[in-house]
């Protein structure tokens, strides 16, 4: 039996995506292995939000040839779209696979011949939709429902690796729903480059697709990855909030506390919207858990603008900060801004508010001791320990039980 093997940098969406490759590859009598293991075909799934992860997908693609000289490996993801020459000069490199071209990654790997290496279309012209979900693990899938972005910040790459905003119909999203369901996931995590903006090809909201995911069998759970915060409208706070199997867990990006490093950025919203949006959820829900991104030392990011961002953060107090130093892409109107900050200058900035997240996040939890909540174990073990999370996100560890894997349980955090 053939192998294949599948390596996936970056976001929760690549993974949904390489999950969906490994099924074809298994359908079409491929037995599919650990990355460390010999394969016949390795499919590498890159990331191109920063410089480093351009940089770890080269070196991965090298140590993969060095280790296996004589498999194929197919490079993918939005680095692939945005540096496909760069990548197929790599040695081992079989074929470089674009964004319009995923769903044929499988006749691309296996092929006898192939005409050509580089299969990418320029993404203005990018109007295929890849539909995906994860399948590994026993008890949280990840399902893809959009892709693409038509906002255009002034520092992101995504949307000149992966295109306009789009989407699969509603219908199609429930019937992955419930072949999730079937498969014995209780929980399932939406995923997509801009999730809240579904339903840009379909004429649908993200409302209503909601709607009609809360309505299928034997999920459980429902967590959304990340939302803008102008598309996590009252109206979808509410109905949350009613009583569903959404659950109060929010990763809400921020980018910044400072409202003229928001402009600049091209964000769609000011500091006042932010701190309203999030006071509004609290309003509606208890205890819940925020996860803000964040980015700092954008250009022209002064010690004054980051001391606002600190402040901000302060008073609305999320759970977890997520966050990244401003990395200069090429083609972004952000990589010829004048006020470029030094590497060092974003180093400390990192540092102070990994330590103002340590601080907040110690916070939430002590917050919420003493509550019941529930939690879905998963089947990780360390050091005989079991771990999983509570409805708002806090890890749980306990003594390692193969009877609560997968399996919901109360506990008093």
């Amino acid at each position: 039996m053939r192998r294949a093997a599948f390596e996936t940098l970056g976001c929760k969406l690549s993974f949904a995506e390489s999950s969906s490759w490994a099924r074809a590859f298994e359908a079409a009598g491929f037995e599919i292995v650990d990355a460390g293991q010999a394969a016949d075909i390795y499919v590498v799934n890159t990331c191109s939000v920063t410089e480093h992860a351009d940089k770890k997908g080269r070196n991965l693609i090298r140590r993969l040839h060095r280790r296996a000289p004589q498999a194929r490996i197919v490079v993918a993801g939005c680095q692939a779209q945005l540096k496909a020459e760069q990548l197929a000069a790599l040695d081992g490199v079989w074929a470089v696979v674009g964004s319009d071209y995923k769903g044929e990654l499988l006749s691309i790997a296996t092929a006898e011949s192939i005409p050509q290496k580089v299969y990418v279309r320029p993404v203005e012209q990018s109007r295929k939709y890849f539909a995906a979900h994860s399948s590994s693990g026993r008890t949280r899938a990840f399902l893809k429902v959009q892709d693409g972005c038509d906002y255009h910040c002034t520092y992101c790459t995504v949307p000149l690796a992966r295109g306009d905003s789009r989407n699969a119909p509603i219908a199609d999203i429930v019937a992955q729903a419930k072949a999730i369901a079937a498969s014995g996931f209780k929980e399932v995590v939406l995923t997509g480059v801009n999730t809240g903006d579904f339903g840009k090809s379909t004429g649908e909201s993200f409302f209503e697709l909601i709607n009609a995911l809360d309505a299928v069998d034997g999920i459980e759970r429902y967590r959304i990855s990340s939302i803008e915060p102008n598309l996590l409208t009252e109206e979808i706070v509410d109905w949350i909030a009613s009583g569903t199997k959404f659950l109060p867990h929010f990763h809400i990006p921020l980018q910044s506390g400072c409202d003229r490093v928001l402009a600049a950025m091209h964000r769609r919203y000011n500091t006042d919207f932010f701190r309203r949006r999030i006071e509004y959820i609290r309003s509606r829900m208890e205890y819940v858990f925020f996860g803000i991104d964040v980015i700092v030392g954008f250009p022209g990011e002064t010690d004054a603008d980051f001391e606002q961002t600190c402040r901000f953060l302060e008073e609305i107090r999320p759970a977890f900060i997520h966050i990244f130093p401003y990395s200069r892409r090429a083609g972004t109107p952000a990589a010829e801004m004048p006020g470029q900050v030094q590497e060092s200058v974003k180093t400390e900035r990192v540092a102070r508010l990994e330590k103002l997240c340590g601080r907040l996040h110690d916070e939430f939890c002590r917050a919420n001791r003493g509550r019941r909540e529930q939690v879905l174990f998963e089947s990780t073990v360390r050091d005989g320990k079991m771990f999983g999370y509570s409805r708002n996100y806090i890890k749980v560890e306990r003594d390692y039980d193969p009877a609560l894997v997968g399996q919901i349980v109360d506990v008093i955090l």
